[in-house]
């Protein structure tokens, strides 16, 4: 699936990552300021590391030794942030069907109905961004990133802002994502129940250096 040995510096902040993930779902925890945001930015090609590379499947995304890097939008990974980024003048079925547009029929991986109906969104489709919930929105914002037909979802602190009973509600949704649909999940966050609930392996961030968790969930 995905495999990484890069090194990224800014600062005095050094990232330095070696992984290879083949499970479904990988968790990643680490304390505020350890590097977690940068390291899915540079992954998804939001950030570039000085040294390294990245290869998702069988293509590389970036080696710095053979000049290669392919820039975000071709690389087929989906990241969502803590925060719904939806397009505000458009209703629940548009933003979904903007994500869907973007890829080729013969390219998509999920259907539209599947999609509405593994996250709940049903009665939600006509209702215009700014008329959702916090939660609301970020299922539509995970909805949107599935239809985008992404080989890698990265979720960074997909439930930072969202009170107790909200993120009780969306967690089962990313336990569907987990267990219903083929698509590796890269899931950060510093709240390692998340984790143990969604039974995923966990890694720690500490210090710019990923190391396995001593309360690893796998």
């Amino acid at each position: 699936m995905l495999k990484c040995d890069f090194l990224y510096q800014q600062g005095d902040f050094s990232l330095n990552v070696e992984l290879e993930m083949q499970q479904q779902l990988l968790g990643i925890v680490g304390a505020s300021g350890s590097g977690k945001s940068t390291l899915l930015k540079n992954i998804v090609g939001l950030l570039k590391p000085q040294q390294g590379y990245i290869q998702l499947n069988e293509q590389l995304l970036m080696d710095t030794r053979q000049n290669i890097h392919i820039p975000m939008y071709q690389r087929k990974i989906a990241l969502i942030f803590q925060h719904a980024l939806l397009f505000p003048h458009m209703n629940v079925q548009q933003n979904l069907r903007y994500a869907e547009k973007l890829v080729d029929k013969s390219e998509r991986k999920f259907q539209f109905d599947d999609i509405v109906e593994l996250l709940d969104l049903t009665t939600l489709i006509q209702r215009k961004a700014h008329q959702l919930s916090g939660g609301e929105a970020q299922r539509v914002s995970i909805g949107r990133a599935l239809l985008s037909s992404p080989h890698l979802l990265l979720l960074d602190e997909p439930l930072t802002g969202l009170d107790r009973s909200l993120k009780q509600q969306i967690l089962p949704f990313f336990k569907r994502i987990k267990e219903e649909l083929d698509l590796p999940v890269i899931y950060v966050t510093h709240h390692p129940e998340e984790l143990e609930y969604l039974e995923a392996e966990t890694l720690q961030l500490s210090q710019g250096q990923l190391q396995r968790n001593s309360m690893d969930c796998g």
